[in-house]
């Protein structure tokens, strides 16, 4: 009798010893998956601020306005040579755009422009003008 009640005593332990390691098994996954999740949590946030500090850094130093500014035209001047002077390539994909701008802004119909004649020209620059 001793013997059986010392065999059901170790079923009962071995039961015990297996149901303690799956539950320290399950704690240990989800220790594991909470580790990652908050590492992943730390990593995204870190690279969300970096980036916005990065961008108002970049955006303050890069900001640009946009001004008119009246010209005469001289004999060689052409819609082309204006472009050329006065284009800002970060704000205008091509010298055509630019020059249709310019014909709109001053209501002209082709490209020809006459000497003594006044243009308005578009242009940026990163100070604002004080007065």
């Amino acid at each position: 009798m001793a013997q059986r009640y010392s065999r059901v005593q170790d079923i009962r332990s071995e039961r015990r010893i297996r149901n303690n390691r799956i539950r320290r098994r399950r704690e240990m996954r989800k220790n594991f998956l909470l580790f990652v999740m908050t590492l992943c949590l730390i990593v995204t946030t870190s690279i969300a601020v970096s980036s916005f500090r990065s961008n108002a850094k970049n955006d303050a130093s890069k900001e640009t306005y946009k001004y008119y500014k009246s010209i005469v035209v001289s004999d060689n001047d052409t819609l082309w040579s204006i472009a050329k002077e006065y284009m800002d390539e970060e704000h205008y994909s091509s010298v055509s755009e630019y020059i249709r701008e310019v014909m709109h802004i001053n209501s002209l119909t082709n490209d020809a422009i006459y000497a003594d004649a006044h243009l308005i020209v578009p242009y940026y620059d990163k100070m604002p003008i004080t007065q």
